[in-house]
């Protein structure tokens, strides 16, 4: 039996996501606040089923106005508290024939011969209508006294003049609780609301969602309830990011455990244990020696298991349980973990004694450990599958260890598994590390994506094991993997993209950021280098996850040749190299023809172009991305009459999310007493020309643009510069360390291109940001206190 997928529905930001589960291990990504924690609680709350641990601010803020609407209603109306809003978990499993004894209380009739079966846990309202009746009675039980106190007062003014101040010039301003109905659940939720259970019937859904929207599922008995079912059927067990290992500082709080007492508590639940020695009051040296062997015995299998993740390796000291008794505590016979120094066996140093990622390592494997045995010893009780969700376990661990952990860590479990054709174990992992991330691919990988429009917001949930699939988008799937790991990339974990030409945009785009859009420095961007010949492939893959991404690409212009200049290129045996011009680059590229080839049709032919300037006319880019993706066209005078709205995509229906391309547009260039309007074909061109006067400067020589002749128009100066960036000699990179190392940021200005797409996406992020903080604002005062005031709380936003 597996957890094939489970939908929660009105919970905090998520309004209603599927996730569907990995066999093994799942991953789940997205930026901060993007409804991570809100996944895993929401399962854990519902399960849990305690109806007091829940408040009104579990419920989507989206809902809050409806239910406000709904206390509006005249009392009598009979359809509007049947709109109440509920919390729905729906938890479908997949079942084999094996599991159908222990899933039979969920099969929606005999006639089912499915694959999956479905419970759901709603947490509803008791009864409706006598909620709503009953909000009622106390607004106007309250109202009427708090008229019947100002009118009290009014009286007593009238009557002592010197008491006039204490008549309430507004009776509105004093509004009694509840003042709506939304105040009332803030304290009334756990006896207004109950957890009910149902039962899904497969055939009325489709990718988990109903087929009809008024579906009603089959209510379970009390007999033997939908608590006790959920509970024979999984366990779910939570290992914390919060791991507090052995703060020195700490005293004696109970949020510091240091890892001899959590090995101590592993050992006395799930290992043999000895006997209390009584000879050890009088022999203490002789029975902790024996029980040293002891430890050392029923530890070694842990202690195996922990090798495999690569700890201790050569320079890392190895771990010992040693005993510490003291003969006032024997009888708890207390054990310690020590490190044995390399090369010196009689060195042995306490756990505090070694770095946090090493003990955090040795924790989580322990704890995981420890869940597992607690999942074996339930015996005839055991569910057939063990749920654990891991949250961030790369804290305090490297790299490299990282990869190690979640590249090994079902193995681990699955040496301690003896039941492994029936019982199962699947892992949910939540992270802020590309290094996790990356390592098992894209398939593992739940992407969590923000959306927030006006006063909503919420999560989508990508699957990205549907990327891509078909044979044919193999070859494209694998270079994003690849690419991405290799790079370390953290796509998945940013508000935006910015997608870079090469290294110097990459270099420097941060310095442009704090000049033209001083805004996006409080935004976590994620700067990828792709090149113009690469970034169309990640096009998919932005769209799929619904990205808002910012394109910085050149405009690449090319000369092309004609097809008999071709052949007769051919024909004499023409290199790579215009003969005419040794720093010319002959390079092909692909132009698309306007209808595409049928199936088995002659495919893209490759014409052959020499670089040139960008006003060379009839010239085209060979730039892919500017070609196949955004805006699609070919000319360079097409791509000068583009206006900002075709520059621009969006990604996702119903969404904000965009992609929009930057690319060198003509600017007016002076020289002298002339100007005209000229545009560069790469950042080195376009920087040069706007920034004439500082590069021809003698203190900025080093930027390698300075001419050895000052050029008499800007034309001129457009065409020497253009030879100079494309010249063999010309070093980009050395160019952009120039320009960072050459002074203030102020003293050169950010090429139009650049600041126009960094202003936009400056908007873009600022707008989601501001939707967000608008939500925030618009539910920052629903919290009563105890004595009935409205009281203020500051970020009152749902964002976990």
């Amino acid at each position: 039996m597996k957890l094939q997928a489970y939908r929660l529905q009105n919970y905090r930001r998520l309004r209603d996501v599927v996730i569907e589960l990995d066999d093994e291990i799942s991953i789940f990504v997205g930026a901060n606040n993007s409804g991570k924690t809100s996944a895993v609680q929401g399962l854990y709350s519902m399960l849990r089923g305690e109806a007091k641990k829940f408040e009104l601010f579990d419920f989507s803020a989206a809902l809050w106005a409806e239910i406000d609407a709904i206390g509006r209603t005249p009392p009598g109306d009979e359809d509007a508290p049947k709109q109440l809003p509920s919390i729905l978990l729906d938890l479908w499993f997949r079942v084999g024939e094996d599991d159908l004894a222990t899933a039979m209380s969920l099969l929606p009739s005999t006639e089912w011969d499915g694959k999956c079966v479905g419970i759901r846990v709603a947490f509803e309202p008791q009864d409706a209508h006598a909620l709503v009746r009953k909000f009622h009675e106390l607004h106007e039980k309250a109202n009427n006294a708090a008229s019947a106190l100002v009118a009290r007062r009014s009286v007593g003014a009238e009557a002592d003049a010197e008491n006039a101040a204490a008549v309430v010039a507004d009776p509105g301003e004093y509004k009694p609780w509840p003042e709506s109905l939304t105040k009332y659940l803030t304290k009334e939720l756990s006896k207004e609301y109950t957890f009910r259970y149902y039962v899904l019937d497969e055939r009325a859904f489709v990718g988990f969602q109903p087929k009809e929207v008024d579906y009603a599922p089959l209510p379970l008995g009390k007999e033997p309830g939908g608590a006790a079912i959920i509970k024979s059927l999984v366990r779910v067990d939570f290992l914390r990011a919060q791991r507090h290992l052995d703060d020195p500082d700490a005293g004696s709080s109970d949020r510091a455990e240091s890892l001899s007492r959590r090995l101590s508590r592993f050992y006395h639940r799930n290992l043999e244990k000895r006997g209390d020695d009584h000879a050890a009051l009088k022999a203490l040296d002789t029975s902790e020696k024996e029980l040293n062997f002891h430890l050392k015995e029923v530890f070694s299998d842990t202690l195996k298991r922990l090798a495999k993740l690569g700890y201790p390796g050569v320079n890392n000291p190895e771990i010992v349980i040693r005993a510490a008794l003291d003969p006032t505590t024997v009888l708890g016979q207390d054990s310690k973990v020590h490190y044995v120094v390399p090369g010196a066996i009689t060195a042995q140093l306490p756990d505090s004694y070694n770095g946090l990622g090493f003990k955090n390592l040795v924790y989580m494997v322990v704890e995981l450990l420890d869940l597992h045995e607690q999942w074996k010893a339930e015996e005839d009780k055991r569910a057939p599958l063990h749920l654990v969700f891991i949250e961030e376990p790369e804290a305090h661990l490297h790299a490299q260890i990282q990869q190690v952990f979640i590249r090994n860590v079902l193995r681990l479990l699955e040496d301690a598994n003896d039941h492994a054709t029936f019982f199962h174990t699947q892992l949910v992992v939540t992270t802020h590390s590309p290094h996790i991330l990356y390592e098992r691919g894209f398939s593992p990988i739940r992407y969590f994506r923000r959306v927030s429009e006006q006063l909503d917001h919420n999560t989508e949930v990508r699957n990205l094991s549907l990327f891509k699939t078909c044979a044919a988008d193999a070859p494209a799937r694998e270079f994003l993997q690849r690419y991405l790991k290799l790079t370390h990339c953290d796509l998945f974990f940013s508000d935006a993209v910015i997608l870079v030409e090469g290294n110097v945009e990459r270099l420097l785009l941060p310095a442009m950021i704090e000049t033209a859009a001083k805004r996006l420095r409080s935004s976590a961007l994620t700067i990828l280098e792709v090149g113009g010949a690469f970034a169309h492939r990640f096009q998919e893959l932005i769209a799929f996850v619904g990205l808002t991404t910012l394109v910085i690409t050149d405009l690449d212009s090319v000369a092309v040749k004609t097809d008999a200049e071709n052949a007769a290129e051919q024909d004499a045996g023409a290199g790579a190299v215009d003969g005419n011009n040794e720093e010319d680059d002959l390079k092909p590229f692909e132009l698309e023809d306007d209808d595409e080839a049928a199936p088995g049709g002659k495919k893209k032919s490759k014409k052959r172009g020499s670089t040139c300037h960008a006003h060379v006319e009839g010239a085209y880019t060979s730039n892919q991305t500017l070609i196949s993706w955004i805006p699609k066209k070919r000319l360079v005078a097409e791509l000068w009459e583009v206006t900002a709205e075709q520059k621009t995509l969006s990604l996702a229906e119903g969404t904000s999310a965009e992609v929009r391309v930057a690319y060198q547009t003509k600017v007016l260039v002076t020289v002298g007493a002339t100007t005209s309007q000229l545009c560069g074909r790469t950042l080195e061109e376009a920087f040069g020309l706007e920034n004439s006067d500082w590069c021809q400067a003698e203190a900025n020589r080093s930027v390698g643009l300075k001419l050895k002749r000052a050029p008499n128009s800007p034309e001129e100066l457009a065409e020497k510069l253009h030879e100079r960036v494309i010249g063999k000699n010309f070093d980009k990179t050395r160019f952009a360390l120039e320009v960072l190392a050459s002074g203030p940021l102020n003293c050169w200005k950010v090429p139009t291109y650049i600041a126009e797409g960094l202003a936009w996406l400056e908007a873009k992020v600022a707008h989601e940001i501001e939707a967000d903080a608008a939500i925030a604002n618009e539910v920052a005062t629903i919290e009563p206190t105890a004595a009935g005031v409205v009281a203020v709380i500051a970020g009152a936003g749902q964002t976990t």
